[in-house]
C-alpha cells in the first residue's frame, strides 16, 4: 500500500471519537478509499469486518432492513464473516456504502450502541438516488480523499525529502537555478503525466511504461463514463466531463454549457443540476465566479458562471488525447519534455486547481471588463487567506506581462495580501508579485508569510 496523508486524519478521527461518531470518507472511484481504510484496520484494531457492498450477499443487505436487534445482528455478522468483534477494540467497514443506503442510515443507531467503530467509505454519496428516502445520520464525521498529491506521488517513488527541501525553498524565497529548476519541473511534469490514481502510480513504478499507465487511465475514465450514464441515461452529464479539455482551451469566462449541449434544451436550472452531479461525483472539481472578488468568497459565488477540472491531472491528459491511439509514447515523451507542439496552459491550470483543491480550498476565479481599455481581464484562481485574498495567474510559458494582475490590483489593492504568478520558471519577484514554479503551488495555502 502507498502511504497516504488521510491515514493520519483517520487516526486522529479514531482518538477524538472514541466511538461516538462514525467516519465516512468519500472520493472518486479508485482513488484508494478501500485500501488505506482496510490497512488501517489491520494496523489499529484487534480485528475488522469489512463489508463490500458491490459483493455482499442480499442475506447481508437484508440485515440493515431491521435495526431493532443489534445482539443478533452483530451475531450474524460474525458468523457470515467469521471474525469475533471485541468491544471498543474492533472495527466494522462499510465499503462503497452508497450501494446499501439502509446500511448509511443504521450507522445512528449503530454508534448509539458503542459497541464498535464504524468507517465509511462511498463514491458518488449524494447522488439523489443514494439518499433518497433514507435519514442522513448525523453521527457521520466526513473526510475527502483525494487522488495523490504531488507529495505522496514522491513517497512512492521512494522520496522522501524533496518535498522537504522544497519547502524550505519557499520559505526563503531564494530561487534554484535554471538547471535545477528545469529537473525539478521535469519531475513534476512526470506526476502531471501518471496522475495520482493509485492503479497508475503502480503500474508506471512497477512497468515504467507509459502507454500501460494510460491504458489503466483509460479504464478509469470509461467507469466515470459508465457511472454518469447510469446517472444520467441521457448522456448529457457523460458530454459535460468529456467537453472539460476543449473547454478550458477556449480561455471562455466560463463553461460553455449550452454549447456543448446544443442537441438538448437545457434551462438554468437543469445546468445546476447537472454540474451538481458532477460534483457530487468527486471526480470534477467546480470552479466559481466570485462576482465579488473579497473576503467570504463563497458568498460571491455565481452558480451560473463556472468552470470544470479534473480531479486529477493524470486523467486529465488522457481525456485530452483519449480520441487518439496511443503511440510509441509520443505524447508523453513530448509531454514530459515540454516539446508537445501545443498551447499546455490549460494543463497547468487544471494541475493548480487540483493542487488548490486538495489543500483545502474552494475554486473561485474573477473576470473584469475595464472600460479604459476596452477589454477583458481573467485572475485564474482566488483564494482566501488571513483575513485578505490571494489572486493567482497561471502561465506555462515566458511571461511577459501580467496585466490581469495589475490591473486588479489597482481595483482592490487594500484587499490584496499577496499576488502570484505560478509558471514554469525559476522563483522570482517581479514587483510585489511573488513568481513561483508550478511544483511550490501547494505552500500558497499552507504557510503564512511575513
Amino acid at each position: 500500500m502507498f502511504k497516504r496523508k488521510i491515514y493520519s486524519k483517520i487516526k486522529e478521527w479514531k482518538s477524538s471519537s472514541d466511538g461516538k461518531t462514525a467516519l465516512l470518507i468519500e472520493g472518486a472511484r479508485r482513488v484508494g478509499k478501500s485500501t488505506v481504510v482496510e490497512e488501517f484496520a489491520k494496523n489499529e484494531y484487534a480485528t475488522y469486518i469489512l463489508i463490500d457492498f458491490s459483493t455482499a450477499s442480499n442475506t447481508i443487505k437484508e440485515l440493515f432492513e431491521d435495526m431493532s436487534d443489534l445482539n443478533y445482528f452483530f451475531l450474524q455478522l460474525q458468523l457470515q464473516y467469521h471474525v469475533e468483534l471485541e468491544t471498543r477494540k474492533s472495527v466494522i467497514i462499510f465499503d462503497e456504502v452508497q450501494l446499501c443506503p439502509k446500511a448509511r442510515q443504521a450507522i445512528k443507531a449503530l454508534v448509539k450502541d458503542g459497541r464498535y467503530d464504524y468507517i465509511e467509505t462511498g463514491s458518488l454519496i449524494s447522488i439523489k438516488k443514494n439518499v433518497k428516502d433514507i435519514l442522513i445520520p448525523s453521527e457521520e464525521r466526513k473526510l475527502q480523499m483525494h487522488p495523490m498529491d504531488y507529495e505522496e506521488f514522491l513517497w512512492a517513488l521512494g522520496d522522501s525529502t524533496t518535498m522537504k527541501l522544497l519547502k524550505g525553498v519557499f520559505e526563503s524565497k531564494k530561487s534554484f537555478g535554471d538547471q535545477l529548476n528545469r529537473k525539478l519541473l521535469r519531475d513534476f511534469r512526470l506526476y502531471m503525466l501518471v496522475g495520482g490514481m493509485p492503479q497508475a502510480v503502480h503500474e508506471f513504478i512497477t512497468t515504467n511504461n507509459f502507454k500501460k499507465v494510460d491504458d489503466v487511465k483509460r479504464d478509469i475514465i470509461n467507469l466515470y463514463e459508465d457511472d454518469f450514464r447510469k446517472i444520467d441515461s441521457t448522456g448529457r452529464l457523460a458530454m459535460l466531463f468529456e467537453a472539460i479539455p476543449s473547454q478550458l482551451n477556449k480561455n471562455a469566462k466560463g463553461f460553455q454549457t449550452k454549447k456543448v449541449l446544443n442537441s438538448y434544451k437545457t434551462t438554468d436550472t437543469t445546468i445546476l443540476s447537472l454540474v451538481s452531479e458532477l460534483k457530487d461525483s468527486k471526480v470534477v472539481s467546480v470552479a466559481y465566479h466570485a462576482n465579488n472578488p473579497d473576503i467570504g468568497l463563497s458568498a460571491y459565488k455565481d452558480l451560473n458562471q463556472f468552470k470544470l477540472y479534473m480531479a486529477d491531472t493524470g486523467l486529465f491528459v488522457t481525456l485530452q488525447f483519449k480520441d487518439k491511439d496511443f503511440t510509441e509514447n509520443i505524447i508523453y515523451e513530448k509531454l514530459l519534455n515540454d516539446k508537445l507542439a501545443t498551447n499546455l496552459g490549460y494543463l497547468y491550470e487544471n494541475a493548480v486547481a487540483q493542487i488548490l483543491t486538495a489543500t483545502g480550498n474552494d475554486l473561485f476565479y474573477y473576470t473584469f471588463y475595464q472600460q479604459e481599455q476596452k477589454r477583458n481581464y481573467e485572475i485564474d484562481f482566488v483564494i482566501s487567506k488571513r483575513n485578505k485574498i490571494c489572486p493567482i495567474e497561471v502561465k506555462s510559458s515566458r511571461y511577459k506581462v501580467h496585466a490581469s494582475l495589475d490591473v486588479f490590483y489597482e481595483k482592490f489593492s487594500d484587499r490584496i495580501l499577496n499576488r502570484y504568478i505560478i509558471h514554469t520558471k525559476d522563483v522570482s519577484k517581479d514587483k510585489d508579485i511573488l513568481c513561483l514554479p508550478i511544483y511550490l503551488t501547494q505552500f500558497i495555502s499552507q504557510k503564512e508569510e511575513n
